[in-house]
């Protein structure tokens, strides 16, 4: 594809491809001469450093891990007379205590039969013995984050649920199938262990197809430059507030979960509350775009995307919602612009959005320096972060559900994946370029720049506090990517006021957020916020609604009088094609 979005056909060339191959050897004969690049293959989060400092700190204190070595061996020893009672028809409890709503053991077999009822003893045992000895040892800040990642993922990787030995429902489902359902479940792994990465499959391909089922609102490409294509949507209501709406998503996923589906679409519900709505639709990069940086993502992204709507729409101003890292760079631009005196913003709306990356939460496991160190090493050869690597550091991050649950799915039990539209626009993921990406790992989670007002974007020094326009910033309770407490924490440096909302869903289901029955959300509003955010927390109103239905009246407020819709793009911008337009579909 070309600068220009347009698909370009290349026929092979014997002479390109000895080239690559040449080129290919002596990378790898480089990176064996590299320390750096060997380190980056073998263990690219680091693990090994922070495994060492917990060694060091058990041969330094052995005797609490003796004592805890030793509580595991008698827990055990109880758990298997537990279990004996029960297989003479006793009931008496174990010695570790069992969650009832864990869904995983929903199987009665986990409670009526012996085998199964000490499995799931043992386990528990193990798993409050692993944190029991983790937490017991003194340890670096970042090898904390680390460690205490190890420990979660040891410890859900070890749930007898997930192992065809330990698992009765997979025992059942292989006597009901007459053994289809065992030969389903090996083809499912050789499929994914062949062509996935040995990852299990969470969708199945082609039962979504964007622009039908998924990115659905109609709507234009009214733009197109090297980076990202903008799409106009056709009004769905008489009349539209005067002032247009511009949805800025981030490029480390394709922007269509602003879009999910029909009713679940955060586009449609705006287009049909009378905005003129407009979405930034990312090219997904390739090696030609390895010096790309944040700067260049601003100028041809929301900058340029601002031109555009000011010019088809005629309005002087120009709301702006912006998800995740799109809302970090939304944020910026309205620094860079209040540096330069433009006002241009009428207000914004950020989701789930880091301003201050001081307390990354979970994500910190992978941001330190060491890791960050080898990731360029990585990205050194192709220009680019590969978009698997993205994918399996959130699906680690949530490995219970996205992970081992289709394990078991999949490959002991033999099924297909339920079709699910969330984790179809998961699974069609996205590259990020190495410049970008080094720089926003360093600048923001490294140095945490943007706060401190130490950030330079394009010639401009980035003061958050000069952002004076109204902010609307919601956030998630159960977010793993953005922590709630530490969105809070950076929207204290915006400098207007700021009406602050957290609902009870987590990254993602905080866009897909339309009204539901268990929707709730707390909110409170103020020039000036509680510091902490659970002083705030014990002060916020709650609301039985989704945040949608909240939103819509503050940003309805903003948006100027009702007037007629503006035509679909303009003479300076005329329409290309139709949305989703050609930058979504690429791979």
């Amino acid at each position: 594809m070309d600068d220009e979005g347009v698909a370009v056909t290349r026929t092979s060339d014997p002479t390109s491809t000895l080239q690559r191959t040449a080129s290919g050897v002596v990378d790898g004969v480089r990176d064996l001469l590299d320390p750096g690049a060997l380190a980056a293959r073998i263990d690219p989060v680091a693990f090994g450093g922070a495994l060492g400092d917990v060694a060091k700190g058990l041969l330094s204190h052995p005797l609490p891990v003796a004592r805890r070595t030793a509580g595991l061996a008698a827990g055990s020893g109880r758990a298997a007379l537990a279990a004996l009672a029960r297989s003479v028809g006793g009931h008496g409890a174990g010695p570790a205590p069992l969650p009832d709503k864990d869904r995983r053991y929903a199987d009665p077999a986990w409670e009526g039969n012996a085998y199964y009822y000490l499995l799931r003893q043992q386990h528990a045992l193990f798993a409050e013995y692993l944190a029991a000895v983790a937490q017991g040892v003194e340890l670096p800040p970042v090898s904390r984050r680390k460690i205490d990642f190890l420990v979660q993922q040891a410890v859900e990787a070890t749930s007898p649920v997930n192992w065809p030995w330990s698992n009765p429902t997979m025992v059942k489902k292989a006597f009901e199938t007459g053994g289809q359902s065992l030969f389903r479940g090996g083809r499912n792994l050789l499929r994914d262990v062949v062509g996935g990465g040995g990852m299990p499959r969470q969708t199945t391909p082609g039962e979504f197809e964007v622009g039908k089922d998924l990115a659905a609102t109609p709507g234009v490409v009214v733009h197109r430059n090297r980076l990202m294509e903008l799409i106009q949507y056709k009004p769905q209501t008489e009349q539209v507030h005067e002032i247009p709406l511009l949805l800025s998503p981030p490029w480390i996923n394709k922007y269509y979960i602003m879009d999910l589906a029909p009713q679940k679409s955060l586009v449609e519900w705006a287009v049909q509350h009378g905005h003129t709505v407009f979405v930034i639709s990312y090219r997904n990069p390739d090696e030609s775009m390895r010096d790309v940086v944040m700067a260049d993502y601003m100028q041809d992204g929301p900058l340029a995307a601002l031109d555009v709507v000011q010019d088809i729409t005629g309005s002087d101003k120009v709301n702006v919602a912006a998800l995740c890292l799109g809302g970090t760079l939304a944020a910026a631009t309205a620094a860079w612009l209040a540096a330069r005196g433009d006002q241009r913003i009428n207000s914004i709306t950020l989701m789930n959005t880091l301003l201050d990356f001081s307390e990354p939460g979970r994500l910190g496991v992978f941001t330190d320096e060491t890791t960050v160190n080898r990731l360029e090493h990585t990205m050194r050869r192709t220009g680019y972060l590969p978009a698997s690597s993205m994918k399996t550091t959130f699906d680690l991050l949530r490995a219970t559900d996205l992970v081992w649950n289709y394990v078991i799915n999949d490959w002991l039990l033999g099924e297909e994946p339920a079709p699910f539209d969330m984790l179809a626009w998961n699974a069609d993921s996205t590259r990020m370029p190495a410049a970008m990406q080094t720089e926003y790992l360093r600048n923001l989670y490294l140095d945490n720049q943007l706060v401190e007002g130490k950030m330079e974007l394009a010639g401009e020094r980035l003061d958050l506090g000069a952002v004076t326009q109204d902010a609307y910033v919601v956030s998630a309770e159960a977010d793993h990517i953005a922590p709630w407490r530490s969105v809070y924490k950076g929207l204290r440096h915006l400098g207007g006021t700021v009406r602050f909302v957290l609902s009870n869903s987590g990254h993602i289901a905080g866009v897909v957020n339309p009204p539901s029955p268990k929707s709730k959300h707390w909110f409170g509003e103020g020039a000036d916020l509680p510091e902490s955010a659970d002083d705030w927390r014990d002060d916020a109103g709650e609301h039985r609604a989704s945040w949608w239905e909240d939103w819509s009246p503050w940003i309805g407020e903003r948006a100027g009088e009702k007037t007629d819709p503006p035509r679909l793009g303009s003479d300076s911008y005329p329409v290309l094609q139709a949305a989703p337009g050609s930058y979504v579909l690429g791979t």
